[in-house]
């Protein structure tokens, strides 16, 4: 142990008689390892936040959408068709074992008048089950209960973006609102949930009791989607295969006739935008990589003229002992010790350039302890690689060579 860290001492000293040129060659590790950082720490902090979205959005959702009308060759977008009911609905919940809840959907677009106030919204028409599908909770007063629901009883709650609009300062729970002409009492507020994974604002948005929204505004008997949260997110699949043959047996599809509805598994779509993610992360740090390669090249570069500028003193360190095995771990030790002081640095510059990156331009960054850990170990390990060459090469001096040499 006290040979270890005299032989680290040495180094030191050894790099110290040439500040300038150390320091210069720890700069190309130091970059290498800042830039590996920094651009995985970006491509983290994507994946972190599109992934939060897609968990803002609900439970392990799917959603039934009807499907698109064909007359004549023409055809309409999906959700033209009106072939979803509330049946169909009750059929999944009861039917379906990998469905956990389900909450059908009817939606509209209007004005939201409070005093001399307005605002145009949504109007989505739910059941009870909707705040534990959306995992939504009710920031201040309460949702509405099964028998306002089975009433159809005008009452609502309101997203965060419509209480700024209509109620700036003020609780709007207990007051009344006008829809299409008509009075609404609001019994609750939503906790802000932001963007959704598409960028729309979640918060905009009125939740009513569906039958409500059907009977007392739309003036219809089926729904426009249906909302299933199932009871794992690694069931999600079988959720979808036992929907799509549940509603084809109800809606008489045989054969290979097309579905008149679609389903869409959100967690599909996590998984691909994960996916996507890891790729662009691993492109990023693939790309920082080579700059900490290219740092490790001059660490080598830097130990082979060292080892030309030192071939007296090794000559001299063999005359009176040192084996090549000697001579090969100390110049080893030189890069390593240059190679980890520069990671080291570079940990710090990384971490700092992630900072920045996020409070400057507005990019969700994620420095994670693995990003680190792997930055840091690669610098050791390029300087054990760049320093073995010339360490080699010093060990294999001719001790008579070496002290002739001027």
């Amino acid at each position: 142990m006290i040979i270890f860290f005299t032989i680290i001492r040495i180094a030191f000293r050894a790099l110290g008689r040439n500040k300038l040129r150390s320091s210069l060659t720890m700069l190309g590790i130091i970059i290498g390892v800042g830039a590996v950082i920094a651009m995985v720490s970006i491509g983290q902090g994507a994946q972190a936040t599109i992934a939060q979205q897609i968990a803002s959005s609900g439970a392990n959702m799917l959603y039934i959408w009807p499907g698109s009308y064909n007359s004549f060759g023409s055809r309409g977008g999906a959700g033209t068709m009106s072939t979803l009911t509330l049946e169909d609905a009750q059929a999944i919940l009861r039917e379906c074992s990998a469905v956990r809840l389900v909450s059908p959907m009817v939606s509209t677009r209007t004005s939201i008048i409070a005093g001399n106030q307005n605002w145009q919204s949504s109007v989505d028409g739910v059941n009870t089950s909707y705040p534990a599908i959306k995992l939504w909770e009710v920031e201040s007063g309460s949702f509405f209960t099964e028998q306002e629901e089975a009433t159809a009883q005008r009452v609502c709650l309101l997203g965060k973006t419509v209480v700024d609009n209509l109620f700036p300062g003020t609780d709007p729970v207990g007051q009344e609102v006008r829809l299409r002409n008509s009075p609404w009492r609001v019994i609750g507020t939503l906790k802000p949930k932001g963007q959704s994974s598409m960028g729309s604002d979640q918060d905009d948005v009125i939740i009513a009791p569906y039958t409500t929204v059907q009977k007392k505004m739309l003036g219809i008997t089926h729904i426009h989607r249906i909302m299933i949260s199932a009871v794992s997110q690694a069931a999600s699949q079988t959720a979808e295969q036992q929907v799509t043959d549940l509603l084809r047996a109800r809606h008489n599809i045989g054969g290979n006739d097309e579905n008149d509805f679609q389903v869409r598994n959100l967690t599909d779509m996590a998984e691909l935008a994960n996916s996507s993610n890891r790729v662009m992360t691993l492109l990023l740090g693939s790309i920082a990589f080579v700059s900490l390669i290219v740092g490790g090249i001059g660490v080598m570069n830097i130990m082979l003229v060292s080892v030309t500028e030192r071939t007296r003193e090794i000559g001299i360190r063999m005359a009176v002992g040192a084996t090549g095995g000697d001579i090969q771990f100390q110049f080893l030790t030189e890069a390593v010790v240059l190679a980890v002081f520069g990671g080291l640095l570079g940990i710090t510059s990384g971490v700092g350039t992630a900072a920045v990156i996020s409070d400057f331009l507005g990019w969700p960054t994620l420095v994670s302890t693995a990003a680190i850990g792997t930055a840091f170990s690669f610098a050791g390990m390029i300087g054990i690689g760049a320093g073995w060459y010339p360490a080699r090469k010093a060990s294999r001096l001719d001790p008579i060579e070496a002290l002739r040499y001027e």
